[in-house]
C-alpha cells in the first residue's frame, strides 16, 4: 500500500507564498520521477513541475520564475515552492509519483488526494 499525502494549501492574497509538501509512504523500492499537477474548474489537469531522482527539473512555462520544485530523496518528499501567486493559480494541486514497489516490478503512477490553493485578488 503506497500513500502520498499533500500539505501546505490554503487561502492567500495574490503575490503571496506557499509551500507545498507531498510525502510517499509505504512498501516503496524505489522513486524516479516526482511532480505536482494542477486541476482547475472546467479545466484539465496539467503539469505544473516535475522533478527526477537525479534532480533534473521541468516546470510548465505558466509557473517559470515563480515556482520552484525540490525533493527529500531520504524522506520520499517533495516540495513545491510557490512565490508571487496569481489568481489563475488558484486549483487543486495533486502530487505525483513515479515509483516501483520491487526490484523485479514495473513502475507505476500513483497520486495523492489533492491540496486547495486559492490566490485571492
Amino acid at each position: 500500500q503506497v500513500q502520498l499525502v499533500e500539505s501546505g494549501g490554503g487561502l492567500v492574497q495574490a503575490g503571496g507564498s506557499l509551500r507545498l509538501s507531498c510525502a510517499a509512504s509505504g512498501s516503496i523500492f524505489s522513486i524516479n520521477a516526482m511532480g505536482w499537477y494542477r486541476q482547475a474548474p472546467g479545466k484539465q489537469r496539467e503539469l505544473v513541475a516535475a522533478i527526477t531522482s537525479g534532480g533534473s527539473t521541468n516546470y510548465a512555462d505558466s509557473v517559470k520564475g515563480r515556482f520552484t520544485i525540490s525533493r527529500d530523496n531520504a524522506k520520499n518528499t517533495v516540495y513545491l515552492q510557490m512565490n508571487s501567486l496569481k489568481p489563475e493559480d488558484t486549483a487543486v494541486y495533486y502530487c505525483n509519483a513515479d515509483l516501483s514497489l520491487g526490484p523485479q516490478l514495473r513502475r507505476r503512477d500513483y497520486w495523492g488526494k489533492g491540496t486547495l490553493v486559492t490566490v485571492s485578488s
